[in-house]
């Protein structure tokens, strides 16, 4: 074992060095050579170094260099140094994430749990899951809704299910991201019966369009607009919803962040007011893959929603993890969330995200200053750019992704095709954005010209 760790970390190590030379997505011969993993299962044992050897040999090189400072796509952050080798850690350790199971796991979520109430400005008391992702925190967050807001009805939903359960008014901005609406259709409430809430020119719900609420009610926002980084105006729809007795998520999945800088903090003002949100740890956190987390402000409704019993279930003293999240047996994410929070402070984070939002304005500047349209507000880390009709714009995208120096995404957003260029990365530099502004620019230039 100790041999075979070890051939792990060189390996890993060798990964990270690549990734400054290397191509962010993968050549054609590196995903061509994934056939080799193609073969019948042998019937015999094989060593774990040549399992790794394989694995790292055919499967390094096809890996979309995420974690590195030139990949634009998605809002996926890299990981930071501490959370990475928090990860390996953490994957050594092995924990189930129940404190009978794993006393550190359970204690550093509990850590996690007042840090991060505290830098996001929630309420103290809230209660918090530890989840995969922003979908399943906006799942958990509407689960706590469904279970709160019946519950008022005399409704135990839990027990009884939807059958015959007075119903629930669900609301949504008409760029509502679809993450919400997969939570909303897996908790029996549909994603097609929401009414939808006229949205301006960035994306955001106009709070003056919002409908008569009356009755069990949720109304969605979102702090951070999937293509735009717009903010819907949270103070407006909590201050109508909180008069009438709707409950308020917000689906934060890396807008939430902005909180937790005090030069971003006001674009979302009046979020702090919300019934619950949710987030990524694995886009503006920048852990690795598969961390979201669910806030909610009467912790009591998270865990009624989540909870389970079985007369083999030990409870431990204090926060039992499981009663918070979907699932009861699953690894201890909160370990490299906790580093990350370690490892950064207040300040390195606040510092990201500030940093990021800024190379995303100096990518639009340098976009518009060539005589290309920026198509939204740069309030955050987002930017959406059109190279001219919805052809050319398709075949720019199309070239950056395939010339491999860095990664944009294309998107359709208000009727015009763009790219999109999420900056996110902690390890993007200047350098980065001067290499990937200079080839967008070329192949951009290139069309326009053919």
């Amino acid at each position: 074992m100790e041999e075979l760790l070890l051939d792990v970390a060189n390996r890993a190590t060798r990964y990270v060095r690549s990734l400054p030379a290397r191509r962010v997505s993968p050549s054609s011969e590196a995903v061509e050579r994934l056939r080799q993993l193609e073969v019948p299962l042998q019937e015999d044992p094989i060593d774990p170094g040549t399992v790794l050897a394989e694995l790292d040999d055919i499967g390094s090189p096809a890996t979309v260099a995420t974690t590195g400072g030139r990949y634009f796509g998605f809002v996926v952050g890299g990981s930071l140094p501490a959370a990475m080798a928090a990860n390996m850690l953490a994957g050594v350790w092995d924990q189930n994430a129940a404190r009978v199971l794993s006393p550190v796991a359970a204690s550093l979520e509990d850590v996690c749990m007042k840090w991060l109430l505290s830098l996001l400005g929630l309420p103290p008391e809230a209660g918090v899951g530890f989840v995969t992702g922003a979908t399943m925190a906006n799942f958990s967050g509407l689960a706590a809704a469904r279970h709160a807001l019946l519950g008022r009805e005399g409704w135990d939903v839990g027990a009884k299910g939807l059958f015959g359960a007075p119903p629930i008014t669900v609301i949504v901005g008409d760029e509502v991201h679809v993450s919400v609406l997969k939570a909303l259709s897996l908790l029996g409430l549909g994603r097609d019966r929401v009414i939808r809430v006229p949205v301006d020119g960035q994306g955001r719900m106009r709070a003056e369009k919002l409908p008569e609420i009356s009755g069990p009610t949720i109304v969605c926002t979102q702090a951070g607009n999937v293509n735009t980084g717009a903010f819907d105006p949270a103070e407006e729809v909590c201050r109508a919803a909180r008069a009438s007795g709707a409950w308020v998520h917000v689906d934060g999945a890396f807008g939430l962040w902005a909180l937790a800088s005090p030069k971003r903090a006001h674009l979302a003002r009046g979020v702090p007011d919300a019934d619950s949100w949710a987030t990524d740890g694995h886009k503006w956190l920048n852990v690795p893959q598969d961390s979201g987390i669910a806030f909610v402000r009467e912790a009591e409704h998270l865990r009624a929603a989540m909870s389970a019993t079985a007369a083999y279930l030990i409870e431990g003293q204090g926060r039992e993890p499981y009663h918070y999240t979907p699932e009861m047996s699953r690894r201890a994410r909160g370990v490299e969330i906790w580093a990350a929070l370690r490892s950064l402070g207040r300040s390195g984070l606040a510092d990201l995200i500030e940093r990021t939002c800024s190379f995303a304005s100096r990518f639009a500047d340098g976009l518009q200053a060539a005589g290309y349209d920026i198509l939204n507000e740069v309030v955050l880390n987002q930017v959406l750019v059109s190279f001219g009709d919805a052809k050319l714009t398709r075949r720019v995208i199309e070239r950056v992704q395939e010339e491999g120096t860095c990664w944009c995404g294309g998107t359709k957003w208000q009727g015009h095709v763009a790219m999109r260029i999420s900056v996110s990365s902690w390890a993007t530099t200047e350098e980065d954005v001067r290499r990937s502004l200079d080839v967008i620019l070329s192949i951009a230039q290139e069309e326009t010209r053919s």
